[in-house]
C-alpha cells in the first residue's frame, strides 16, 4: 500500500510539474543593443541662431574611407566640401564605417533616428546618398525604409532590382561613368529600369567619359543637384 502511494505522489507531482513548466513556455526578454559608430556632423551656419527645423543628409562613403580615422570620410563628397569651406542648408551626418565591415542598413536607420531626437530636423525633409559601397547602402536604406526619405541619390552602386518598386514613390537621381571598371554601370540600371517598370519617374545621369571616382565628382559638384536636392519634401 505504502509503494502504491509513493507512486501515485510521484505521479501529481509531475503533473503539476508539467503544467508549471508549459504555463512558462513563453518568457518575457528584452534585447538591449549598443549601435557604435563615429560620425562627421555638419550644422548650417544659420543653426544655432533660428529655431527652425532643417533638412538632414545623409552621406555614406565607399569602401576605401573604412576605418576609424574620422579624416578618410573626408576625402570625397559633401564632407570634402565642407572641409574646403563650403556650405549647405542641411544637417549632414557623414559615418564611418568600421575596417572590413558593410554598410549596416538597421544601424544607418538607428542613427538616423538618434539625429532626428537630438536636432531640429524637418523629417519631411530627409535625404540619403552614397557612393561605390555607400551607393549600395543608399538604394538598400531606401528599399528597406521608403517611407523615411524624401529624395535619395544612389551614385555608381547597386542593388536588389526586385525590391526597388518598394520606393518608387521616393523622388531619386541615380549616377554612373559608363566606363565605370570597379562598379559596371549595369548595377545601376537594373535598378532604374526597374523603378521605372513600378512607375517612377527616376532620373538617370550617365557620363559618356566617366570613370568610378568621376561619377561622384561630377554628380556632386552640379549645383543643379543640391537645387534638385532641397526642393523634395516627403507627403506627410
Amino acid at each position: 500500500m505504502m509503494k502504491r502511494s509513493l507512486s501515485l505522489l510521484a505521479l501529481l507531482c509531475g503533473l503539476l510539474g508539467s503544467d508549471a513548466q508549459s504555463a512558462e513556455r513563453q518568457v518575457p526578454q528584452t534585447l538591449v543593443r549598443t549601435i557604435e559608430m563615429q560620425y562627421l556632423l555638419y550644422l548650417p551656419p544659420a543653426y544655432d541662431s533660428s529655431e527652425e527645423t532643417w533638412p538632414l543628409l545623409l552621406f555614406l562613403h565607399g569602401a576605401g574611407e573604412r576605418g576609424d580615422d574620422l579624416e578618410l570620410v573626408k576625402v570625397h563628397g559633401p564632407p570634402k566640401m565642407i572641409a574646403q569651406g563650403k556650405d549647405f542648408p542641411f544637417v549632414i551626418v557623414s559615418p564611418q564605417c568600421p575596417k572590413d565591415e558593410w554598410w549596416s542598413i538597421d544601424a544607418l536607420h538607428d542613427l538616423l533616428n538618434e539625429i532626428v531626437e537630438t536636432y531640429r530636423i524637418d523629417t519631411a525633409r530627409i535625404y540619403v546618398t552614397g557612393l561605390s559601397m555607400g551607393g549600395y547602402a543608399t538604394w538598400g536604406l531606401a528599399c528597406t525604409y521608403p517611407k523615411q526619405f524624401a529624395a535619395v541619390v544612389p551614385i555608381c552602386g547597386g542593388g536588389d532590382a526586385e525590391k526597388a518598386p518598394l520606393m518608387k514613390e521616393v523622388p531619386t537621381w541615380v549616377f554612373h561613368g559608363a566606363k565605370d571598371e570597379a562598379v559596371p554601370l549595369q548595377q545601376s540600371q537594373e535598378m532604374v529600369d526597374a523603378l521605372k517598370t513600378a512607375g517612377s519617374d527616376v532620373r538617370f545621369t550617365v557620363y559618356p567619359e566617366g570613370g568610378h571616382v568621376e561619377a561622384w565628382q561630377n554628380a556632386y559638384g552640379d549645383p543643379a543637384l543640391w537645387e534638385w536636392l532641397a526642393k523634395q519634401r516627403r507627403a506627410k
